[in-house]
């Protein structure tokens, strides 16, 4: 049985992109974000709590209401659980802007080794075994934050090689790309997913 990693790890949705006895988790350190848009990058460092963007494209609207941009962001990856080979977490972004924005459907991830590299990734929408949280397995929903309020999404994914896999890539950070957003923010993200890199991502619930 191995032991629970912390996982906290430019792709759109589109992007091909998971307990039984035992538990364990530590908490992400400090990162540096990069949030790259159509027409610019913009690359700050963030705190010990949560990775703080700064850029973002163009906002679309729901409802009448701007979508949740990465420049007005701090996402952060929680603590991992899992056991028996698959693991959990759930990757909370908070709403530091001044206004109110929105959130509705499913995040997209890239896992990057240490240099930037792209690493195997195949983000299925939901699906997934090991979700805590009830809300992650609701279907999709309008999550509105106004600002300092917080949604999250859950992910899981499998540490166990299968098929010819002898190892599984063990990532250093991801880029996360909030829904119907084009831009994205890179965060300290330690995980190995198995199976091609494959990873289950909830829809964003209110938290």
């Amino acid at each position: 049985m191995r032991a629970a990693r912390l996982a906290g790890g430019l792709a759109p949705l589109a992007v091909a992109l998971v307990l039984a006895g035992c538990s364990s988790g530590t908490n992400n350190g400090g990162s540096t974000t990069t949030v790259t848009s159509g027409r610019s990058t913009t690359t700050t460092t963030s705190s010990a709590q949560g990775s703080t963007s700064t850029a973002g494209s163009t906002p679309t609207t729901v409802t009448g209401v701007a979508t949740c941009q990465p420049g007005q962001l701090t996402i952060t990856a929680g603590m991992s659980n899992g056991a028996a080979g698959t693991i959990e977490m759930t990757v909370t972004m908070v709403n530091n802007g001044p206004g109110t924005c929105t959130m509705k459907g499913y995040p997209g991830m890239q896992l990057l080794d240490g240099s930037g590299n792209n690493l195997p990734t195949n983000v299925l929408r939901g699906g997934g075994p090991g979700f805590l949280n009830p809300a992650a397995g609701q279907p999709p929903a309008l999550v509105t934050l106004t600002s300092g309020q917080q949604a999250s999404f859950s992910l899981s994914y499998e540490d166990v090689p299968v098929g010819t896999e002898t190892s599984c890539p063990m990532s250093a950070k991801t880029l996360v790309t909030p829904p119907n957003d084009t831009a994205h923010a890179v965060i300290a993200f330690q995980a190995d997913p198995c199976g091609g890199g494959t990873i289950h991502v909830s829809p964003v619930y209110a938290s």
